[in-house]
């Protein structure tokens, strides 16, 4: 009887405990990763456009699909949803330090809702040098966008230097990012 006890709570264990578990095996951990945008710079030039699932450049002629999630040209920041294409994207620009977020928020995001009223708000992310025609990205800030397909990121662009150029203006600005991707659609940002 002993024996049958013993093993009536193993199997229960085995039936009901481990499938229990199965969730957690599931679950993905977010990815970092670190890259350069080669965005173009003249306002009528056409965006470059960005997914990080891939980490990759989306052709242009994919412009108006779900497969990219943000749009960069000279210093503006398309999501990919109502007025600037037809995904779920979203975003919010928070203050804070990068390696110490590990949760997007829960709420709050924002969407582009015309050409002139983007999620993003231009300005809001760099500071200007009239002087040197330069901009620099400002400390402590950090972009969360649920992606175009509904899962969440966060990014940080670290530096915005342009291509060199000869003449008045250049063609092309080099976006260094980092970026934290998380594939399983929770909004668990921490890195495994």
């Amino acid at each position: 009887m002993k024996y049958m006890n013993g093993f009536l709570s193993f199997f229960l264990f085995v039936v009901i405990g481990l499938p229990a578990c199965k969730k957690s095996d599931d679950a993905k951990p977010a990815t970092e990763s670190s890259t350069t945008i080669k965005v173009n710079f003249p306002v009528n030039s056409p965006y470059t456009f960005f997914n990080f699932k891939d980490n990759a450049v989306i052709a242009n002629t994919d412009s108006a699909t779900a497969k990219w999630d943000i749009g960069l040209r000279l210093t503006t920041i398309l999501v990919n949803s109502n007025a600037s294409g037809p995904g779920n994207g979203a975003a919010i620009l928070q203050d804070g330090i990068f390696d110490n977020i590990v949760t997007a928020p829960a709420g709050g995001y924002a969407v582009d809702t015309a050409a002139t009223r983007l999620a993003i708000k231009d300005g809001s992310w760099y500071d200007y040098n009239g002087a040197t025609r330069s901009f620099v990205p400002k400390a402590g800030k950090v972009f969360f966008f649920r992606t175009a397909d509904n899962k969440y990121a966060k990014m940080e662009i670290l530096e915005a230097t342009y291509d060199p150029f000869v003449g008045q203006t250049p063609l092309k600005i080099n976006y260094k990012i980092r970026f934290v991707y998380q594939p399983d659609g929770s909004m668990n940002l921490s890195k495994m």
